[in-house]
Formats: structure tokens, sequence, C-alpha cells
């Protein structure tokens, strides 16, 4: 009996001292197909531009950045003073031309290459993504229509297709969310009349300052060009999908997706004695008359679309359509093994009341419940860390790299140390304290509560700032999605 108790317990010890289980996000799957010799990207400018999933991107350079230790030129707020054209001196830390080295900025702003040539090196990869202009319209409607003055106005998107100029005045604040607003984002002026001339200006001006472009409508084929262009890891590009809604009404125009869930988070809910209350969502049904006609509104977005849509199937035409269509299918089986690793319930977005780490809870606008993901319990250290990253909503994330950045300014849930300090202003919908010095600026919002606002203050827009059930909100603009 004791000669087989001895290789039993030297069995015991074995067990004992082997090492723990390698994170998935250090096995090979996460490198993907080789790149070859090149050497990855650090100096990257992306630009930002509204209902493009550009959210979604963002994560991923958030994610690449903190992973690597990298410095972001990050907002005082949370835009980089969209929508007034960028300027240098929004940069958090910025003390003059390349006096400090940045290796990535991609937050909210208004393009303007001067004034990022200050900030970012001379060597820094420019990319951006688009968006056809009529599932963007579909989109800005849903999103902006208590914003801009030129969507609230109309009944519908459709009433607003059948005469645009009966309801667009270029005059009033936050109309240009319902004109050529990809134009508007790069910089250009995007109320001037369309001519050729004009357009392919535009065209060969994007051409000239950004070495990629992205369509939304192919998110997955531009992950891949871009992990290329940039000699990423595949898992840099993997990302899941975020801010999901749980009202996702179908049958809108004969379009569904999740853009149209969005539709209804736009709409607004009243809150009352803590339930919510679905207002109707907007109408966005459009006959293919209509769709032509957005088209015409838009012609200089429609453009701009349909010439980097080109440009973007012949990169796919060089890069080979085998060759593509296999390393999106290995993306794409790479998202569904880290969502069974990462997300509990296989990746099924949950309510945020149920996510227990409210620092992963997605900012509730006072609208529509807006989801978020469950990590998996039992997760070691270094994949949990991981897969947090992957889940983390922008404004949070983007808090958690400002304090790593300056860590004088420090943050508890949200709110400044100094609570009694400067006043409340509105940034993209979410509520901050801005201090007196102009670097002061922290998210405020739902999960901080108990905040106050001055008696009559309005943000930049006009829109009155009031509370109601301790969550800030604006009086035109509650809680903007973007």
């Amino acid at each position: 009996m004791v000669n087989r108790l001895v290789p039993r317990a030297e069995t015991m010890l074995r067990i004992s001292v082997q090492p723990a289980a390698r994170s998935i996000f250090s096995s090979p799957d996460a490198q993907g197909p080789s790149l070859g010799s090149c050497q990855p990207h650090n100096h990257i400018m992306f630009l930002k531009t509204h209902k493009t999933a550009s959210s979604t991107v963002l994560n991923m350079l958030y994610r690449f950045g903190e992973e690597r230790n990298l410095r972001f030129a990050l907002p005082l707020g949370y835009q980089l003073g969209y929508p007034l054209p960028f300027n240098a001196h929004r940069v958090k830390g910025y003390r003059g031309p390349r006096a400090v080295e940045f290796h990535i900025m991609g937050n909210h702003m208004r393009f303007n290459k001067p004034e990022v040539e200050k900030v970012m090196p001379a060597d820094t990869f420019y990319f951006s993504i688009i968006r056809d202009p009529v599932s963007l319209a579909e989109s800005s409607f849903a999103y902006y229509k208590e914003v801009a003055p030129a969507f609230r106005k109309a009944k519908g998107l459709g009433d607003f297709a059948d005469d645009p100029r009966k309801y667009y005045d270029p005059r009033l604040r936050n109309n240009h969310y319902a004109r050529n607003l990809l134009w508007f984002d790069f910089g250009m002026d995007h109320n001037a009349n369309f001519s050729m001339a004009l357009a392919q200006r535009g065209v060969a001006m994007v051409r000239r300052y950004f070495k990629l472009i992205l369509v939304s409508e192919y998110f997955d084929q531009s992950m891949i060009l871009l992990r290329h262009a940039l000699c990423w890891p595949l898992d840099a590009v993997v990302s899941f999908s975020l801010n999901a809604r749980q009202q996702k009404p179908s049958g809108i125009g004969g379009m569904s997706g999740s853009w149209v869930g969005k539709a209804a988070a736009a709409a607004g809910v009243s809150v009352r004695g803590g339930h919510s209350q679905a207002k109707t969502p907007p109408n966005l049904s459009l006959t293919e008359e209509q769709r032509e006609k957005l088209r015409q509104w838009n012609a200089l977005d429609w453009h701009l679309y349909k010439a980097f849509n080109q440009t973007f199937w012949e990169e796919i035409d060089r890069f080979g359509l085998s060759q593509m269509e296999q390393e999106v299918a290995l993306l794409r089986m790479r998202r569904e093994d880290l969502a069974r690793v990462c997300l509990r319930d296989g990746g099924k977005p949950v309510e945020a009341h149920r996510i227990r780490d409210k620092n992963i809870r997605p900012f509730q606008s006072g609208l529509v419940k807006i989801l978020g993901y469950e990590l998996q319990p039992g997760l070691d250290n270094t994949t949990r860390t991981a897969c947090l990253r992957m889940i983390r909503p922008e404004i949070q994330y983007k808090d958690v790299l400002d304090a790593k950045q300056f860590p004088r300014a420090l943050v508890v849930q949200g709110q400044p140390v100094q609570q009694n300090q400067g006043r409340m202003v509105a940034a993209g919908g979410y509520f901050i304290r801005q201090d007196s010095s102009r670097t002061g600026e922290r998210l405020v919002g739902a999960e901080a509560g108990g905040r106050t606002v001055d008696e009559g203050e309005r943000d930049w827009d006009g829109s009155h700032l009031m509370r109601s059930n301790q969550t800030l909100m604006r009086g035109q603009d509650k809680g903007r999605l973007r």
C-alpha cells in the first residue's frame, strides 16, 4: 500500500506546482496571420466622425495605447472643441508645437490639419471612417432630433427629406447635424453649393491628408485593412458590439439593425416613480424617392462616400479577395472566442443595474435602457484586465486614461476630489464639473449623482441644464447619445 501511495503523492505534488493556465490573450491566435517584418505604428490620428461606428474604433485605440503606455492627446473635457474647428490648445497637457510627444489622437473634433500638426508627430498615420449618407441621416435624425432645430421642426425624416429647406436654417446652432455631416467633420464648408469642382477638391484634400478611409458598412473588412496598415496584432482590432439598446423596434421603414435600436433610445424616456416610459420613436420611414432626395441634400457627403467606397474596394482588390475572406473569418472567430471567455452568458447584453461593477455600467441618459456586459466571473487578473478594456464605455475609458496621464487630478467614481469648486457644463450629452483651471473637467452624470447646477444655467447650445431624478439632464438634448 505504501508503494502505491508514493506515485499518487508525486502526482499531487506535480499538480500543485503546475503554472497557471495561460490567458487567451497570450495565445498565438491573438497575433493573427503574419504581417512580415513591419513595425507597429504608434503615432496615430483618427478623425472620429459622427454616427459611423467610430466609438468602437476609438475603443480599439484606447486599448492599444493603454496596453503599451502610450500618451493620448486627450481633450480638456470629452471632445476636442467640437463643433468649432480644432485648436491645439484644446489638448490637455499641450505646451506648444511638438513640446510633448503625443502618440494617439481620436476624440471628436472638427478637423483642422495645421492645428493637428502642432500636436502630432510628422510620421503620424491619419485615418477616418465614413458611412452611406442616407443611413447616416437616419441615425442623425434619431439621435439629434431634439438638438438640431431642422430635425426638431420636422414630424419625421420623410417630411424633412421632402423639403429640407423648409426646416433648415444654416445660421442656427447644431444644424450642422442635418446636412453634409461628414463634410463638416472633415473641416469643410458643409453649406456650400454643390459643384463637381468643389466636390473633387474636397476628395483630393481628404486623400492628401488621410492614408486610409474605412467604410462602416464593411466594418470587419475595414478592420483587416486597418490591421495591416498599422501592423497591429489581430486582437487589437477585435471588438464587441458596444452601446446595445434594450428596445430594438423593427419595421421602421423596412429597415432593421443596431441603429434602429439607437433610434428608440434617442426618442426619449420619461422617468416617473423609478419606472421608464418610452415615448414614440421618431418616424424614420423613407420611400426610395425620399432616399434619393437625401442624397441630393447631402450631395457633398454622397460624392465623398462614393469616391472612398470605390477606393476601399480597390484596396481590397489589391489585398486579395480570397485573403480578405480568410482574415475576416479569423477575426469573427476570434471575436466569438473572446466573447465566450470574457462575457457572462456568452456575451448577451444585460441591463445596467444588473452589472455589479458600476465602473463598466453604460451611462444612462434618461431615455430607453442602454445595455452593457457582465464580465465572466473567476477570470485571472491578466484576462480580466484585457476583457475589461474591451467593454469599458467610452466616457469612463477616457477618464481612466486621463487619471493615468494626469495623476494629480484625482477622481473618485467620476467626481473631482474638490466637489464644491467649479461650475457644471455639458459635453456631448454628459455632464461634467469644470474647475477654474482649464484642465479640471470630470464626468458627474447619473452614476455620480447628487450634483447640482446653477439656477437658469445654459449649455453652450442654449439648452437649459436641469436636474431630474438625481440625473443631470439637458432641457433640449436629454443625454445626447453618440
